[in-house]
């Protein structure tokens, strides 16, 4: 099982579709896929869940079965963790969905992420509350793939995830506040490794419970929304494209090195072009681009638009498999 986390400090970059298709491509490559929502405004699971479902999920009146379901016994004080209440969205597709209010849970964590350092066993129960969450529901559905979304923020809910997390995707659009998110987003990573490592030989060696490494190994980086000119990001976006592989390379990987050509960065994942005019026959049909058909609307121009994103997400779900050590 290989768990990997999308995460970018900027918003407004195509972050949870990607994810939503990653996942589905994942799962038509032949692999087992566990998505986890894990930001607060829940977006990917409102993608792959219809309302008339949600309204379960969500009731008027009790307990939500989502990821905050999960976490509740330890916001009450309760208990410890309980089992994710995972929905079938297709044999080996499965999410756990998120929830509004697991904004609830940021203060918790905050609060015990010092505390470890004093090897209080209840703070380390809270930190690796979501690992085990997920390790437990991947290893239910007989998971090969992990993919969790979070919110664009650095708070407490997004490192315990990135804690959680072997591997991470850095969704990026071609534009100065995304660049800027990665100039934050690099340190802020290898603070938190460094932080999480230091918590590591301060556990207590009676506490009987699963540990994540906190690996959080840069995957690469996947450059979002490009509107593309004879195959090529047109001019107003190529200068913001050509600034990101040096900006990869000093703020995430900490490398001297300098990229002399954007084109050849072995960093990039890939370019996901914006498939604007197909999202909302994806929404309606509540599938991804790639999936949809002529009885969709996906006719004429629109049907080789939904060629041309099965190819795109083919290769970059394979890239990402390839990097994070697994098979195409």
């Amino acid at each position: 099982m290989k768990t990997i986390a999308f995460f970018n400090n900027k918003g407004g970059v195509g972050k949870t579709t990607l994810v939503y298709h990653v996942a589905w491509m994942c799962h038509e490559l032949g692999h087992r896929v566990l998505a986890v929502d894990l930001d607060p405004q829940a977006n990917l699971t409102t993608m792959f869940i219809d309302e008339e479902k949600l309204e379960t999920l969500w009731p008027e009146e009790g307990k939500n079965r989502s990821i905050l379901s999960c976490i509740s016994p330890i916001l009450d004080g309760l208990g410890d963790i309980s089992d994710a209440p995972i929905q079938n969205i297709r044999a080996g597709l499965h999410v756990i969905p998120g929830d509004l209010g697991l904004s609830q849970f940021e203060d918790k964590l905050s609060d015990s992420w010092p505390r470890c350092l004093d090897g209080d066993k209840a703070a380390f129960r809270v930190l690796t509350a979501f690992y085990r969450i997920v390790r437990r529901a991947a290893e239910s559905v007989n998971a090969e793939v992990v993919l969790m979304d979070v919110g664009p923020n650095l708070g407490a809910i997004n490192r315990a995830v990135l804690i959680a997390s072997e591997h991470v995707v850095m969704p990026l659009a071609p534009g100065l506040f995304s660049l800027q998110g990665l100039r934050n987003l690099g340190p802020t990573l290898h603070a938190w490794r460094e932080s999480w490592n230091q918590r590591l030989k301060a556990k207590p060696p009676d506490l009987d419970i699963a540990m994540p490494t906190g690996a959080m190994r840069p995957t690469g980086y996947v450059v979002m929304q490009h509107v593309e000119r004879k195959s090529r990001p047109v001019k107003a976006y190529q200068r913001w494209v050509a600034k990101i592989p040096e900006i990869y390379e000093r703020y995430v990987l900490r490398h001297a090195t300098c990229v002399e050509d954007a084109e050849t960065d072995s960093n990039r994942i890939g370019f996901i072009k914006n498939y604007q005019s197909l999202m909302p026959l994806a929404e309606d049909a509540r599938k991804p681009v790639f999936k949809l058909t002529p009885a969709d609307g996906a006719i004429g121009a629109h049907a080789a638009a939904v060629s041309k994103c099965y190819l795109d997400f083919e290769y970059l779900t394979s890239a990402i498999l390839t990097r994070t050590g697994g098979t195409p």
